[in-house]
């Protein structure tokens, strides 16, 4: 009976000592303990005012909320930089009366990731995503706000799983 609850015992700990090293978000930080995000300037032909700022917290509060690493303002081991490219709204239907039915606004950013750790993992790539809203709307005040939010809560998390899920 005494080596029943041994064996238990030792399979009980060998499972355990793999639940260590699991992470929930699948983020490899690769022993970084920082990132820095530098800011994101609107380099889009048309240009909505706050949106540049907007980007730069929701990519910052992602990677603090979905990793253990530290934000610094520089010399991090970990490094986001771009800027909004393209910031367009294109009717996508229409009505007989010529009338659009629907818009879509479309958000594109540059990023650029540098990994000080692991150079192999440096990328510089486009992410883009979209938000439809009826053509009898206006991108303005809650309309555009949920459109803003909906698109970089994507493109944030996109860039998120490209530089540490690596899915």
């Amino acid at each position: 009976m005494k080596k029943i609850y041994s064996l238990f015992a030792f399979l009980s700990l060998f499972m355990l000592s793999g639940c260590g090293v699991y992470n929930f978000t699948g983020a490899s930080t690769i022993d970084a303990k920082t990132f820095q995000v530098n800011f994101f300037h609107n380099n889009a032909d048309l240009v909505e005012p706050g949106i540049d700022r907007d980007f730069t917290l929701a990519l910052q509060d992602l990677i603090m909320n979905q990793t253990n690493l530290n934000l610094v303002s520089n010399g991090g081991e970990l490094v986001y930089e771009g800027e909004i490219v393209d910031y367009r709204i294109t009717p996508m239907t229409a009505t007989a009366d010529q009338q659009a039915a629907q818009n879509r606004l479309t958000i594109r950013v540059m990023v650029r990731f540098t990994n000080k750790k692991k150079e192999t993992d440096d990328f510089e790539k486009t992410f883009e995503f979209y938000y439809d809203f009826p053509g009898t709307s206006l991108p303005t005040g809650s309309v555009l706000n949920e459109a803003i939010k909906t698109i970089f809560e994507r493109i944030t998390q996109d860039i998120f799983n490209e530089s540490l899920a690596k899915w």
